[in-house]
């Protein structure tokens, strides 16, 4: 899915999440998962050239559309690591993931070592969707290729179950009706444009966890 258009759909949700953080210049990050980008360079255009960003992603195709993206910011260290074995060269303030627990082996190891990774006091932060409570027209959604389509609705759990200290979640799901940015990305997404069809993205739950100081 491109991802400057999953990126404008959902970006409220990152936007506040970050917000609720507090999160500014000197902040030393991990996007997890990092895909094209999209979120690293979010993060790099918020912690300065104080900060630093780590972008992690298993696809060596990731890693260099990632590179290309933040090519901008000195900041911004992109690493090729599978999530289950995250392993950074210092402790982080913060360790983000979004899309990417629907998609792993085992959502809550990787939370683990996302957790691991942070320092004491720090945050952990997913976003994850609950696929099946997404619309159109009525129907609910699928996605077939995905591991865990609805982990978003065992987030909270699993970010307790890893050892955080849960801070807060909520959740928002894009919405709309005919040609704009919600269609386009579920063309982007499925292959078939939903038309006039009302459209309910998938719900992307947020999860806020704290590393025990």
């Amino acid at each position: 899915m491109p991802e400057p258009l999953r990126d404008d759909v959902y970006r409220r949700p990152l936007l506040t999440a970050l917000e609720r953080l507090g999160i500014g210049p000197g902040w030393r990050c991990v996007d997890v998962g990092a895909g094209a980008g999209d979120v690293s360079v979010a993060l790099a255009e918020v912690v300065g050239h104080e900060g630093r960003v780590y972008a992690v992603d298993n696809d060596p195709r990731a890693r260099d559309e990632a590179a290309t993206s933040a090519a901008a910011f000195s900041q911004v260290v992109v690493l090729t690591q599978s999530a289950e074995e995250l392993l950074l060269p210092e402790p982080v303030d913060l360790a983000f993931c979004r899309f990417l627990l629907m998609h792993v082996v085992d959502p809550a190891r990787v939370l683990a070592r996302m957790r691991d990774a942070v320092r004491p006091g720090g945050w952990v932060v997913a976003q994850e969707p609950i696929t099946t409570a997404g619309r159109v027209g009525g129907s609910a959604m699928s996605m077939p290729g995905a591991r865990h389509p609805d982990v978003g609705a065992l987030a909270p759990a699993l970010v307790v179950t890893a050892g955080l200290e849960l801070v807060d979640a909520w959740a928002e799901a894009p919405a709309g009706v005919g040609p704009g940015p919600v269609a386009e990305y579920l063309e982007s997404l499925t292959g078939v444009s939903p038309g006039e069809d009302p459209v309910v993205l998938p719900p992307l739950v947020t999860v806020i966890g704290r590393v025990p100081a």
